[in-house]
């Protein structure tokens, strides 16, 4: 039998000692999976209006957060998406 430490796996993102982002392994896949789609929704959307604006009209200052959003979010929507792919690799269809 699995410890349940093995159930709950941390975000690479938690930047701190304990680990208060998780994500649950034994989740419904698809229910991981839509988590992980809505976080690389949102860093793509994101991209793709920093892709559309002028940075004549920013400030620099405004660059550190926006990096650090996209960070959190496509690497918390990697995560899940590696949780999604080891359950979807060990999935075994209804009989």
């Amino acid at each position: 039998m699995k410890f349940a430490i093995d159930r709950y796996r941390p975000l690479q993102t938690n930047l701190t000692d304990s680990t208060p982002l998780i994500i649950d392994t034994q989740a419904n896949p698809q229910d991981i999976l839509e988590a992980a789609l809505q976080r690389i929704r949102a860093s793509s959307d994101l991209l793709r209006t920093l892709h559309c604006q002028s940075f004549l009209d920013g400030d620099i200052e405004d660059i550190p957060h926006i990096t650090h959003a996209l960070y959190l979010l496509t690497q918390d929507g990697c995560d899940l998406l590696k949780v999604a792919q080891q359950r979807m690799l060990n999935w075994k269809a209804p009989v």
